[in-house]
């Protein structure tokens, strides 16, 4: 809690009234979370602006609403009135000081790039509790703590929002953790979510086709990423990505880059120097498979994060040996001599890895079952169509989350990639893993991409429960019979 005058004093802004003590108990920008004592951000978002909301939220208790931009003519309320110049900034400024700024007294580590960010976090995660480190691995799969997974209600979002970070990070540092490993959207990044949370070490994976058409093109994407140079202390970047290379290029500071030496070694470099540590010859395999050249990299980009915070190898070298995948990626479920791989790839680069690695290992035919995402990049499905049609003995094309559009169109424009390799295009996502489960015999591979750890579908407004691996798991209980299409 803290006083609305204590809260101001060091921001600019214009108030429509005097201000008296008046204590702050919170801070949203979602009119239905107003609470007595409150402060409501009524900035306008992508699909509704918060001014039509006011009312509501000072009827809920709201002590003062926030804009960023005039009201219309001759409308005024019962409560202050604060203009400042932008909504986003001031959320996550005052969310951070309303919590008691945790962040300062945590190390924070962010990872971002197009793939990879929930592998590289939790393979940090893991590191850390081996070296005796009490950390937090926070992002697509929920909340970590020590390991642990903690079943706190926070919004599905790659990266919180400032209102709901700042709390979570006060929550940790009250439970003793000492460092924070988050996933950094491109979408967080552009919008404010980490300005007032200090980075220590900020990881740059790789840049991919995806959420272009969010960001409004791909320029805004890649300045989005950029952000987080700005943010971070230290910067940890993917020297094998030309599109990150070229990044690093901008930047006037040092920065520290990862990816193999022109020996083939996979090192992490400063300044053109090998920085201590190389991988190839410190792992065979990964839990439940072979280490994939991508898992190398993203391995390497979390022992390079340690690297930075000089904790030494053999504080956690015993992780490397036992070093768990996240649900959903590359997730591995065998029977009866048929392999199924769920993973969350959702891009062209992405399904192209785990395509290409199953490729090599799986001893029969390739069945791919997948689909977009609807209401996102439309340019990348008819080259996710190309890339699976590469791979695979028989493509099957379903809805992913089709969210607001037409299942079968999206999937129509996935199969405009497809020229060669046959493909059968199954609406229900339900019977298209059924049909894929019919069509395999012992030595076969079914990927299912797209999803991953997901656990409901959105499909016309609606959230409904479904998750691929527990279609999966029922399939392969003895006994059970495929049903008909």
């Amino acid at each position: 809690m803290l006083d609305l005058r204590e809260l101001l004093k060091d921001w600019p802004c214009i108030v429509t009234e005097e201000l008296c003590r008046t204590p702050i108990r919170g801070i949203t920008e979602h009119s239905k979370r107003v609470q007595p004592g409150y402060l409501f951000i009524a900035r306008k978002g992508g699909c509704a602006d918060g001014l039509s909301f006011i009312e509501e939220a000072i009827q809920r208790g709201a002590a003062a609403v926030v804009l960023d931009r005039a009201l219309p003519k001759k409308q005024s309320f019962q409560v202050p009135v604060i203009t400042v110049p932008d909504c986003l900034s001031f959320l996550a400024y005052a969310s951070a000081k309303l919590a008691g700024n945790p962040a300062e007294r945590l190390t924070i580590i962010a990872v971002t790039g197009t793939n990879g960010k929930t592998t590289v976090t939790h393979f940090i995660g893991q590191m850390l509790k081996e070296a005796d480190i009490k950390a937090a691995v926070i992002g697509t799969v929920g909340v970590w703590i020590a390991g642990v997974y903690e079943p706190i209600q926070l919004p599905s979002l790659t990266t919180l929002t400032a209102e709901h970070l700042h709390p979570l990070l006060k929550q940790c540092e009250a439970r003793d953790v000492t460092h924070i490993v988050m996933e950094a959207s491109s979408m967080g990044l552009a919008t404010a979510r980490l300005k007032y949370c200090p980075i220590d070490v900020g990881v740059l994976l790789n840049i991919s086709e995806d959420h272009y058409e969010e960001h409004g093109s791909k320029e805004a994407y890649l300045q989005a990423k950029q952000e987080l140079f700005s943010l971070a202390k230290t910067m940890i970047v993917n020297h094998d990505d030309s599109v990150c290379l070229a990044m690093i290029d901008k930047q006037k500071e040092d920065i520290l880059t990862f990816g193999r030496s022109n020996q083939g070694q996979f090192q992490l470099i400063q300044n053109g120097e090998n920085y201590a540590i190389q991988t190839d010859t410190k792992l065979t395999e990964l839990t439940g498979g072979p280490v994939e050249e991508f898992n190398r990299l993203n391995l390497l980009a979390a022992m390079s994060v340690l690297s930075v915070l000089e904790i030494k190898e053999a504080r956690y070298e015993n992780a490397l040996r036992t070093l768990k995948l996240p649900e959903g990626r590359m997730q591995r479920i065998e029977n009866n001599g048929i392999t199924v791989i769920i993973d969350y790839a959702h891009t062209p680069d992405a399904l192209k890895l785990v395509l290409q690695t199953t490729s090599v290992t799986t001893k029969g035919k390739l069945f791919v079952v997948f689909g977009c995402g609807g209401n996102r990049d439309k340019g990348k499905r008819s080259k996710m169509g190309e890339v699976a049609a590469h791979y695979a003995t028989k493509v099957i094309l379903t809805s992913d989350n089709p969210r607001s559009e037409d299942p079968m169109q999206i999937i129509e424009e996935i199969a405009a990639g497809i020229q060669t390799t046959a493909y059968e295009k199954i609406i229900d996502r339900k019977k298209a893993i059924h049909y894929a489960f019919s069509l395999a015999n012992v030595g076969d591979t079914i990927v299912i991409a797209g999803k991953g750890h997901e656990k409901t579908q959105e499909i016309g407004g609606q959230l409904l429960p479904f998750s691929d691996q527990k279609i999966v798991e029922e399939l392969f209980l003895p006994g059970r019979k495929q049903p008909p299409l």
